[in-house]
C-alpha cells in the first residue's frame, strides 16, 4: 500500500529521505559547532561565555530575518517548480539573491553604528568584563552579516529544488572551518573571544562563496547569472515579500522577545547567563529533528501547493509530523539520561550545573509533547501563504505569553532564570492548540 502512493504522490519514501537526511546532517554539524565553540569559550572563563552567549542572541536574530526570507524565495521558487514554470523559478532565486544582498548590507551598516546602543542598553547592567568581551566578538562578527544573507539564500534555493545534499556539503566545510579555527585559536594561541570571532566570520564568507559556485550551474532547474545584469522585477520582489515580510516579523518579534528576557536573565547575574547559554546549546540539539523535517516540509509542501493538490499537502503534513514527534521521543531519552555527563564538559560551577540540567530536562520533556504542533505544523500553513496568520498568532503568542509570563516569573514569583524557560512552555501550548486549529480547517488553503 504504502509503495502504490508513493508512485501516486510526488515525493515517494526515498525522495523524502534524500531530502531530509542531509538537512539533519546539516543541522547537527551547525548545532555541534555551536556547542563545540560555547566548551572552548568556556576555557576562557564565565565571563567569554556570557558575552559570545549575549552577542549571538543578536546574530540569531539577524540570521533568522535572512532564513526568513530566504525562505519567502523558497516557497516562491517551489510553487513555481510545481507548476512546471522552471524560468519563473530561475527568476525568483535571482531576485532573492540580489536583494537579499542590498538588505544585509544596510543592515551591517546599522549593526556597526549600534555597537554602543545594544551594549549599554539591549543587554543592560552587565559585567564590565562580559561587555568588553561582547564588543570584541561584535567587532568580528558583525562582518560576517552580508555573508550569512547570501549563504542562506542559496541555500534556501537548493532546498527548494529538493537537493539538501548541496547544503549538508557546504555547512560541513563551513563548520569544519569554523571548529579548527576555534580549536587553532583558543587552545594554539590562547586568544579568548578573538579565537571564536575569526573562524566564525571565516567559514561564513567561504559557505556563501561555496554556495554562490555552486549555483552557477546552468544544469540547475535555479542557476544564478550575470549578477552584473540584473534588474529589479518589483511584481517577483513582491511575491517574496509578501510571504518574506510576515515570516522575518514573526522571526524578528520572535527573537527580539528572546533578547528582552536574556536582559532579564542578565540581571540575576554570570551564574544564570551561563546556564542559560549552556542550556540553549544543549536544547538545539533537542528540537534538532524537528528543525531539519520542517525545512523539508517547506519544500515538499511549496511544490504540492504549486500543483493544487491539497490532498497531497495534507498527507504529507501528516507523515512528516508522525516522523517528527517519533525522533523527538528517541533522541530527548538520550539527552536527557546523558544529561550530568554532558553538562560536566562545561566545568560549571555547582550553582550553575544545577540550573542547566533542570532547564536541559524540563524541555526536552515539553519537546516531545509541544514542539511538532508549535513550529513543524506551522511550516505547512507558510508554505500555502498562510502566513500572516502564523505571524499573527508567533508575535501575539510570544509577547503575551512567553514575555509576559516570562517577566512574571522570573521577576516577580522568583522562579528566576528557570521561569523563562516555563513562560516559554506556556507559549508553546497557545501555539500548539491555534496552529492546529487553523490547519483542521480549510481556511489556509484559499491563500495560496
Amino acid at each position: 500500500m504504502e509503495q502504490q502512493i508513493d508512485k501516486k504522490y510526488i515525493f515517494s519514501n526515498s525522495r523524502l529521505k534524500k531530502l531530509i537526511l542531509p538537512l539533519v546532517v546539516e543541522q547537527f554539524l551547525a548545532v555541534a559547532v555551536g556547542m563545540a565553540d560555547s566548551i572552548m569559550v568556556a576555557s576562557v572563563g564565565e565571563s567569554a561565555v556570557s558575552a559570545v552567549s549575549l552577542v549571538d542572541s543578536i546574530s540569531i536574530l539577524l540570521i533568522n530575518i535572512f532564513a526568513a526570507l530566504a525562505t519567502g524565495g523558497a516557497v516562491v521558487a517551489g510553487q513555481y517548480i510545481g507548476q512546471g514554470r522552471d524560468d519563473e523559478a530561475c527568476k525568483s532565486g535571482k531576485q532573492l539573491i540580489m536583494f537579499a544582498s542590498f538588505i544585509s548590507l544596510m543592515i551591517m551598516g546599522i549593526m556597526y553604528l549600534g555597537r554602543g546602543f545594544i551594549l549599554n542598553v539591549v543587554f543592560g547592567q552587565i559585567d564590565p568584563k562580559v561587555a568588553a568581551y561582547a564588543n570584541t566578538y561584535m567587532l568580528i562578527v558583525f562582518a560576517s552579516i552580508p555573508f550569512i544573507a547570501v549563504y542562506n539564500s542559496g541555500a534556501a534555493l537548493f532546498r527548494s529544488m529538493g537537493n539538501s545534499k548541496v547544503t549538508m556539503f557546504t555547512s560541513f566545510i563551513m563548520n569544519a572551518i569554523n571548529i579548527v579555527g576555534n580549536a587553532i585559536f583558543v587552545y594554539g594561541f590562547k586568544m579568548e573571544v578573538e579565537g571564536v570571532a575569526i573562524p566564525t566570520l571565516v567559514s561564513r564568507i567561504v559557505a556563501a562563496i561555496i554556495i554562490m559556485v555552486l549555483l552557477r550551474d546552468r544544469s540547475l532547474i535555479i542557476h544564478i547569472n550575470k549578477l552584473l545584469d540584473y534588474r529589479p522585477d518589483k511584481d517577483m520582489i513582491k511575491r517574496i515579500l509578501r510571504i518574506g515580510i510576515p515570516n522575518s516579523i514573526e522571526s524578528s518579534m520572535f527573537q527580539l522577545g528572546k533578547i528582552l528576557l536574556l536582559s532579564i536573565i542578565a540581571g540575576l547575574g554570570t551564574a544564570s547567563i551561563t546556564a542559560n547559554a549552556v542550556g540553549n546549546a544543549v536544547t538545539s540539539f533537542q528540537i534538532l529533528p524537528g528543525v531539519s523535517i520542517g525545512l523539508g516540509l517547506v519544500t515538499v509542501v511549496s511544490q504540492c501547493v504549486g500543483a493544487e493538490d491539497y490532498e497531497q499537502v495534507r498527507y504529507y503534513t501528516k507523515k512528516l509530523l508522525k516522523y517528527t514527534y517519533i525522533s523527538f521521543i528517541a533522541l530527548n531519552t538520550f539527552i536527557i539520561l546523558a544529561t550530568p555527563v554532558i553538562v560536566n564538559l562545561y566545568h560549571l560551577s555547582e550553582e550553575t550545573a544545577v540550573m542547566a540540567k533542570q532547564v536541559i530536562i524540563f524541555h526536552g520533556i515539553c519537546a516531545c509533547l509541544l514542539w511538532p504542533l508549535s513550529f513543524t505544523l506551522p511550516n505547512t500553513l507558510r508554505a500555502s501563504n498562510d502566513v500572516k496568520y502564523t505571524m499573527i498568532v508567533g508575535v501575539a503568542s510570544m509577547w503575551t505569553f512567553r514575555i509576559g509570563f516570562g517577566i512574571l516569573l522570573a521577576k516577580y514569583m522568583s522562579f528566576g532564570m528557570f521561569g523563562v524557560w516555563v513562560a516559554m512552555i506556556i507559549d508553546w501550548i497557545i501555539r500548539s492548540i491555534l496552529f492546529g486549529i487553523r490547519y483542521r480547517g480549510n481556511k489556509w488553503q484559499v491563500c495560496s
